[in-house]
C-alpha cells in the first residue's frame, strides 16, 4: 500500500532521469543490433562475395540512409548521455545538476543532429 499523499503505482513519473535511462538503455540496444548486423554482413565477404556486394547494395536506398540518420541519432545522444553518466557518478554536484545536464545533452544531440542531418540526407536522395 502506497502512503498517504503519494500517487499509487510506480516511483517514476517519466522525469529527466527515467527518461535518460530509458534512452540510454534503447539507444544502446538498438547500437548493439546494428553492430551484430553490421559484423554478419561483413563477415559475409569471406563466405560469399557475391552475396556480400548484394547485402551491401541493398544499404544504398534512401530507406537505409534515413536509417543510417537514425543510427547516427542513437550513438550521438548514447555519447552525450554517458558523458552526463561519468558527471553525475564523479563529480560531487553531479546528481545536484543531473536535470540541467540532461537538457543540455538534448540540446547538443539537437544542434549535433541538426548540422548532421540535412548534408546527410542530401546525400542520400541525391544519387
Amino acid at each position: 500500500m502506497d502512503p498517504p499523499g503519494r500517487p499509487a503505482g510506480t516511483l517514476y513519473r517519466g522525469h529527466e532521469g527515467m527518461w535518460s535511462w530509458v534512452l540510454h538503455r534503447v539507444t544502446g540496444v538498438a547500437i548493439f543490433f546494428f553492430l551484430l548486423v553490421h559484423v554478419l554482413d561483413t563477415a559475409l565477404v569471406r563466405v560469399s562475395p557475391e552475396a556480400y556486394n548484394a547485402v551491401i547494395g541493398t544499404y544504398q536506398t534512401p530507406i537505409m540512409g534515413l536509417g543510417e540518420v537514425a543510427l547516427v541519432a542513437a550513438i550521438v545522444f548514447h555519447a552525450l548521455n554517458g558523458l552526463r553518466i561519468i558527471l553525475v557518478d564523479f563529480w560531487a554536484g553531479g546528481t545536484r545538476h543531473h536535470k540541467l545536464m540532461f537538457w543540455t545533452v538534448i540540446v547538443l544531440w539537437a544542434l549535433l543532429m541538426l548540422g548532421f542531418t540535412p548534408r546527410h540526407l542530401m546525400n542520400v536522395f541525391s544519387h
